[in-house]
């Protein structure tokens, strides 16, 4: 599972890096950068398959087109890769609607014994990276509109192991656009998804302040020894 995350670059930042650009109003409506505590049900920005040199500010946990209600993507903020082709909420929006994500940390929590240590894991030189993902468009009765997206997960690497049995379909930047690429099918999409490589990342404990979405600060990215009391809950 992958359920926090951080983008704290600039808005230049994001841009030069993803050849992409924000609509402005986004920007001054949702302010969604620096975030040091991305988690579900935000919102985060997104380059889809539809508009590459576009960033959307779409919400974090996927509503299926059919769903009843908007709750349903609480449960739908990650699809695990095995798996994507055959779930209904997924298998339609992988096909038709793919979407890279932009990070620059996400954190994962460790178990040891009957406490969760937590990890942020970043590239080994603190850039940005993109996730690959899926997004919908999904309508309520009142005629409102959300766009929402989920995150694809994969088994972990030789340094993700350690720490949770899953991690993020982390891209390579040359994998990008393939994955952004309607002409290419999904099976073939898919098939270019790789544990990312253990010697280009990163990882560290830091504070459990990171388990209430409430706590939102630069010093959340800061490095804290582990042999502490671990208290509060992930949401």
């Amino acid at each position: 599972m992958c359920g926090r995350s951080s983008l704290t670059k600039t808005q230049k930042e994001l841009e030069q890096r993803f050849q992409a650009e924000f609509y402005q109003e986004d920007i001054e409506r949702y302010n969604p950068i620096p975030n040091y505590n991305v988690a579900p049900t935000h919102m985060h920005p997104v380059i889809t398959n539809e508009a590459p040199d576009r960033f959307h500010l779409f919400k974090w946990g996927l509503i299926p087109y059919w769903a009843k209600k908007v709750s349903v993507g609480s449960k739908m903020i990650n699809c695990r890769i095995e798996t994507i082709l055959e779930k209904p909420a997924f298998q339609n929006a992988v096909r038709h609607r793919r979407c890279i994500i932009p990070f620059d940390g996400f954190y994962e929590w460790k178990k040891i014994h009957k406490d969760k240590i937590p990890y942020r894991i970043t590239l080994k030189d603190q850039g940005l990276f993109a996730v690959a993902g899926i997004w919908e468009q999904w309508k309520s009765e009142e005629d409102k509109t959300v766009f929402s997206f989920s995150i694809v997960t994969q088994p972990p690497n030789n340094l993700m192991k350690d720490i949770h049995d899953r991690m993020p379909a982390i891209l390579l930047p040359e994998q990008e656009k393939t994955w952004l690429d309607k002409s290419i099918s999904a099976e073939d999409a898919l098939s270019i998804i790789a544990p990312y490589p253990d010697d280009l990342l990163h990882a560290y404990t830091v504070s459990d302040r990171i388990n209430k979405v409430t706590e939102n600060d630069a010093q959340l990215l800061d490095e804290v020894p582990f042999d502490r009391p671990i208290q509060g809950s992930l949401f």
